[in-house]
């Protein structure tokens, strides 16, 4: 997944790559943003199913 933050010129959402010490942006299209924040909720959640499920393990052995 590509990183992504405002852009300090326009402030819109931007890909960031970093090349030889220098920082280039790219805009992100609405769709493009829709779909990032799919991918970060889809991850989020496998996050918390672990994280639930290691709960329910720690109770189970105490």
């Amino acid at each position: 997944m590509s990183n992504v933050a405002s852009c300090p010129t326009c402030g819109s959402k931007s890909k960031i790559k970093e090349t030889n010490g220098k920082t280039t942006y790219q805009a992100i299209q609405d769709d493009e943003l829709v779909k990032k924040i799919g991918q970060l909720k889809k991850a989020m959640q496998k996050y918390k199913e672990k994280a639930e499920a290691l709960a329910r393990q720690l109770e189970a052995n105490t």
